[in-house]
């Protein structure tokens, strides 16, 4: 006597690795937040020196751009429908007579 059929509770590869990038880039402000914010938890005790935390913010705001960027690359690349290279032709346009 066989039972039901065995059904896969994993994912599939390709469907896996869209909801986490999609994921990571829903949690990417939220991470840059935090980050921002660690000077401040960091000046509460002693001063911060300002040249410090200017330099720590663009170097954080520059990475969060690169890795918003990349986040973006592999997400554009996931969502285009195999075998299309680009936008489809015009349609050609009927001249009325």
């Amino acid at each position: 006597m066989t039972g039901p059929p065995r059904t896969s509770t994993f994912l599939a590869r390709a469907s896996y690795r869209r909801r986490r990038m999609r994921d990571a880039s829903r949690m990417l402000p939220i991470f840059g937040t935090v980050l921002v914010l660690v000077p401040l938890l960091l000046a509460v005790g002693e001063g911060a020196k300002t040249s410090a935390v200017l330099i720590y913010l663009f170097v954080l705001w520059t990475v969060l751009v690169v890795v918003a960027a990349l986040l973006s690359r592999i997400r554009e690349d996931e969502t285009d429908p195999p075998g299309r290279d680009g936008p489809p032709p015009p349609a050609a346009e009927t001249g009325g007579g």
